[in-house]
């Protein structure tokens, strides 16, 4: 679904990303993971077209993604941030059919693929004509994930989505997101500092350090089948509290 070859990237002449080769296979929810810094959101933001690389290429469906290609591979693309990333003059209900109304389509299309989505993301009804404010965390979420879902991409992009939310709405949230992704069977990409949430959502790790690759796998492979002392030292390092009063 999306390949990335030879991918580096530099801010500042600082190298932020690379050498990085990755393949994200199709119909599988792959999760990039790794401490702050380690360019995880760099690499979604290249995938999608938002900054080109420096080196490398980027292919989506075998397509290149560049300046010329972005806007086409775009609608092809459900893009979810961290706060949603909604439009505050916006109702809920705009906010989701922007896209669809910019493209023209029939009223009626556009209303039934809301109840559509509403019912998938369980987001309540009498909440389409609120505003973001008006809305809670959670629910601004939701409204983020029906806006990404309006075209019905080929791949959904999530970048820290819940990473703002307190514990008990993240795990509300996670449990929704796991059961989205198995009803949809779409070709996702996560980026999160979280190996519970990585391991909980994702088919697929990859754990990256300094801009790197240190592995991919399961997260059983992950926690059994340690390539690197960093790999375990992560792992570790995100005991809950539970581990920490029976250590």
């Amino acid at each position: 679904m999306i390949e990335l070859k030879g991918i580096t990237k530099s801010f500042a002449n600082t190298q932020v990303l690379g050498p990085i080769d990755l393949d994200i296979p199709a119909g599988e929810t792959t999760v990039l993971i790794g401490p702050s810094g380690c360019g995880k959101s760099t690499l979604l933001r290249i995938m999608i077209g938002l900054i080109p690389p420096d080196t490398g290429a980027a292919r989506f469906e075998g397509t290149i993604v560049n300046p010329e290609t972005s806007l086409t591979i775009r609608r092809k693309m459900g893009y979810v941030i961290q706060e949603g990333g909604l439009f505050p003059h916006l109702t809920a209900h705009g906010n989701v059919t922007l896209m669809a109304r910019h493209l023209g389509w029939p009223s009626a299309r556009v209303e039934k693929k809301v109840d559509e989505l509403a019912a998938l993301t369980q987001f309540p009804q009498d909440g389409l004509d609120r505003y973001p404010a008006q809305l809670s965390g959670g629910q601004r979420q939701r409204v983020s994930l029906m806006r990404a879902l309006m075209l019905d991409p080929h791949v959904l992009l999530f970048d820290e989505p819940l990473g703002a939310l307190d514990p008990m709405i993240r795990a509300d949230l996670q449990n929704d997101l796991k059961q989205i992704f198995q009803t949809l069977k779409k070709t996702v990409v996560m980026v999160t500092h979280d190996i519970g949430e990585a391991g909980f959502l994702g088919d697929r790790l990859v754990l990256l350090r300094h801009g790197q690759v240190v592995q991919k796998g399961t997260i059983h492979d992950l926690v059994n089948k340690p390539e690197d002392p960093f790999v375990t030292s992560f792992i570790n390092a995100q005991r809950s509290p539970l581990e920490t009063l029976q250590a």
